[in-house]
């Protein structure tokens, strides 16, 4: 493992061949775009915030094949104020492991998670569940910070909320759609679309 480097807001940022930088924006979308369907092939993913930390357990499972994957990951921005760039480390785990670490204290988030094509570009497609019921978000990674800033916003989204820590996991975790509900409404009229 490299030599992990302080930064101001005194988080450790690793330098390691295990953890990397995730380039991602993310886009406020009224429901699946045009083209997608409830019905089309997705993975179900059971998020678990461990509560006080940048931790999560997560299940995926693809309904297709009821096939499983567990993983435990810390994902955290290493600049606060741009949350387009977050360090990501995973630990692929079994179901043994996975009953250890499910002790923690978490909360939850469940959805279902469409992959999606567009212009060239796969996006994921997030349909939230449970509590969060009605709340639509897309994302999109790239490979390089010049990508990213280039990229522009596809006609299919309400609103980019890229850096709204709001809709982060860490926080969606703690809110239901109710209490989303005046940022979706703030955000819409940003960006009206025919």
């Amino acid at each position: 493992m490299g030599i992990a480097k302080l930064t101001d807001q005194n988080t450790i940022v690793p330098e390691s061949k295990y953890a990397r930088i995730e380039r991602e924006r993310r886009y406020l979308l009224q429901d699946l775009p045009e083209g997608l369907t409830r019905a089309d092939p997705h993975v179900q993913i059971t998020d678990n915030y461990i509560t006080g930390t940048r931790l999560r357990l997560r299940k995926v499972r693809d309904p297709r094949t009821n096939k499983w994957t567990v993983k435990f990951t810390q994902k955290f921005a290493s600049n606060p104020g741009n949350l387009s760039d977050t360090v990501i480390t995973n630990t692929y785990l079994n179901a043994a492991e996975y009953q250890v670490l499910s002790v923690f204290e978490a909360n939850e988030i469940r959805k279902n998670r469409y992959p999606f094509d567009w212009e060239g570009r796969k996006f994921t497609i997030d349909m939230f569940l449970g509590d969060l019921f009605g709340l639509v978000l897309a994302e999109v990674s790239f490979e390089s910070d010049a990508e990213l800033a280039s990229f522009p916003e596809p006609p299919f989204a309400i609103a980019e909320v890229t850096n709204n820590e709001l809709f982060t996991g860490g926080k969606l975790c703690d809110l239901t759609f109710e209490d989303i509900r005046d940022e979706i409404t703030r955000s819409r009229p940003l960006v009206q679309k025919s």
